[in-house]
């Protein structure tokens, strides 16, 4: 069998490429072990992150940074067993995360937040999926005035610099807006330009099913079987049905990329952050109203069709070892005394990974050495966010086109030498 591209990887970056570059009348195979979906573009907190200008960085601070140390919190958990293979990269991480770092990388990162929602409104609205969306924004909560007005004044300073828009609210007002809320809060700010999605997969197979109406073919396939077919330029992998052949392949797999980049001599510094998720019923006919971050506490609840999800922080930990989700146990007990969660929905935790590059920043681009293969990944905690317009800008590249934004941040040949 033969095609166009091949794109490895059905999660949300690599379901939005397969659509551009179908609408751009090329043939795609869109390919994943699984079904569409399946991993981190299911489990997330189902947020287009308009707002998320600057990518989630590395404490700098003494205090949080002894409250991390001490492995017990909820926002972030660590494997002893896992530090010594992450430190090469937590130290370049953290670097990143300075203060003149990371205010540089955000101006770099701004562009793709920026056309977030207008490139997942244009998909939405060709597969038919409004229903699944909700276009209020969401809301950080704050229980003591010191969170509240620092939070307060950091608002201010992004809207002033890029553009977001907020709105603040009192104690009194969040009582309001959020009855049902237990704690004591002293004050909220609603993010308004973001939209939330009441079902995460559900929106990725609609997406899909788009794709399918567009002539685009999706298969079940293993990446790590890529073979670089030298003697025709073009690319061949395994799949149940043959072999399947392409001119061009992207490599779309999130946390799995070095499944296919170090095949090839590419060596990224590409690490995981791990998370987890639990759906909940609601006790006492409560209601929540709004996707809520309780910021001190470093977890989120969105309330979604299968129930209200609680979402937790950053595991670093190796990608394909086992569950520990002690993050949601702690999250749990602090989340029933701020709302009252009813039963759990699910069997047992959801857990996927986020890929993560040490400056914050997708891989995005054309590899250096390989004609015809293409990489986007290391999207970390925005790759919801960010996979449409992230389709878009690579398939645009790819026809020569001019992008709807400069790839050259993003580029692969940054971290190789």
């Amino acid at each position: 069998m033969k095609t166009d591209v091949i794109v490895l990887g059905a999660g949300v970056v690599g379901i939005s490429t397969a659509i551009h570059l179908a609408r751009r009348g090329k043939s795609v195979v869109l390919v994943d072990r699984r079904g569409p979906a399946e991993e981190t573009s299911y489990g997330n907190a189902g947020l287009i992150q308009r707002e998320g200008v600057f990518p989630y960085g590395f404490p700098h601070d003494f205090g949080a940074l002894f409250r991390y140390a001490l492995n017990n919190t909820i926002d972030a958990h660590y494997h002893l067993s896992a530090l010594p293979g992450l430190v090469p990269f937590l130290l370049r991480y953290w670097w990143h995360s300075g203060f003149t770092q990371h205010q540089r990388i955000a101006h770099l990162y701004a562009p793709l937040i920026e056309n977030s929602v207008s490139e997942h409104a244009d998909l939405i609205k060709a597969s038919g999926a409004e229903a699944l969306i909700r276009k209020d924004g969401w809301m950080k909560v704050f229980r003591t005035e010191k969170a509240r007005d620092a939070a307060y004044a950091e608002a201010e300073q992004l809207s002033a610099k890029f553009g977001v828009n907020h709105q603040k609210f009192t104690g009194e007002e969040m009582r309001q807006i959020e009855p049902h809320i237990r704690a004591e809060l002293t004050g909220g700010l609603r993010w308004t330009d973001p939209w939330s999605i009441l079902d995460p997969g559900g929106l990725m197979k609609a997406y899909v099913a788009y794709f399918q109406s567009l002539g685009g073919v999706l298969m079940a396939g293993d990446a790590a079987t890529i073979e670089h077919v030298l003697e025709g330029e073009g690319w061949r992998i395994a799949t149940p049905e043959g072999p399947l052949e392409a001119t061009d392949v992207v490599v779309a797999l999130g946390p799995w990329a070095d499944t296919v980049t170090r095949k090839f001599g590419y060596h990224f510094p590409l690490a995981v952050k791990r998370g987890y998720h639990m759906h909940y019923g609601a006790a006492e006919g409560a209601k929540l109203n709004n996707w809520v971050l309780d910021s001190e506490r470093g977890y989120f609840l969105a309330p979604m069709n299968r129930g209200i999800r609680l979402t937790t922080g950053a595991e670093f930990a190796k990608r394909d070892t086992r569950k520990t989700p002690v993050q949601l146990r702690r999250a749990e007990r602090v989340a029933r005394e701020f709302f009252p969660l009813a039963e759990r929905r699910d069997e047992e935790p959801w857990m996927g990974a986020r890929p993560c590059t040490p400056d914050m920043m997708p891989v995005i681009g054309k590899a250096p050495r390989h004609a015809g293969l293409w990489f986007a990944f290391g999207h970390a905690h925005h790759g919801m966010t960010l996979g449409p317009v992230t389709g878009r800008a690579l398939a645009e590249a790819m026809l020569g086109e001019k992008t709807i934004v400069d790839l050259a941040p993003y580029r692969p040949d940054r971290f190789l030498a």
